[in-house]
């Protein structure tokens, strides 16, 4: 087989192709007496195989799997599917804490402590961040202190220091801005969770679906150690 090809195979560029095998994703490869490289089934079982474990486990872990493979170490390989599994493990132990802290917030009565009235470094004492941050989230739009007639001073209410405890438990879970401007609008606007629950819940199928791509890409990997299609 021609490096095209194998790139007509992937949906990749030649030049890819090259590359994968200058990287030890793919078995080494032998050369023409004209100097190509020439592939084989082994070649592309080997590049099927990346590419189901990169769709599974990043394109970074995936090359160290086949570079493990190639270099004979194929325990190694397997302890870095070990660790992919176990961090989409505590990727779902956070998934699920971050949602029942984030229903309990979200429940909170307003009305209650804190006090209206605190000043951005009292309400990053109180909740554990920085000041910077709540500027950063405030610049981003997701917080709406009011502002003091005069002095132009930040002053939080409770409704305020809700909605910045909610991005700090969201930023800890790694939810990007767009999205936790989707959750606290919703809570604005309705006054309840659902938005909040619809972003666990497209997180949990985002999980979900990175954890069936695992086990293909497990397959796969088993079948080209075996020399399998």
């Amino acid at each position: 087989m021609r490096p095209i090809d194998l790139a007509r195979l992937a949906g990749v560029s030649t030049q890819q192709i090259r590359n994968y095998a200058d990287e030890g994703v793919l078995p080494p490869t032998p050369r023409t007496p004209a100097g190509y490289r020439s592939f084989d089934a082994r070649h592309r079982r080997a590049l099927l195989a990346y590419q189901a474990l990169a769709a599974g486990f990043g394109r970074d872990l995936a090359r160290a799997i086949m570079q493990a493979v190639h270099d004979g170490q194929v325990p190694v390989a397997l302890t870095l599917i070990d660790a992919g599994h176990a961090e989409l493990h505590e990727q779902r132990l956070a998934l699920r804490a971050t949602g029942e802290a984030l229903e309990a917030v979200a429940g909170q009565d307003t009305t209650q402590a804190p006090r209206s009235g605190l000043r951005i470094g009292e309400v990053a004492a109180h909740l554990g961040v920085r000041a910077s941050a709540l500027r950063l989230w405030e610049s981003a739009g997701l917080l709406k202190p009011r502002r003091e007639h005069g002095t132009r001073y930040r002053t939080y209410g409770p409704a305020d220091v809700r909605d910045a405890r909610m991005v700090a438990i969201l930023r800890q879970g790694r939810y990007p801005f767009p999205q936790i401007r989707l959750v606290l609008d919703g809570l604005r606007r309705t006054g309840g969770s659902a938005a909040l629950r619809a972003a666990i819940t497209h997180r949990q199928a985002e999980l979900t679906g990175r954890a069936t791509a695992m086990l293909e890409a497990a397959a796969r990997l088993h079948a080209y150690l075996n020399g399998h299609d």
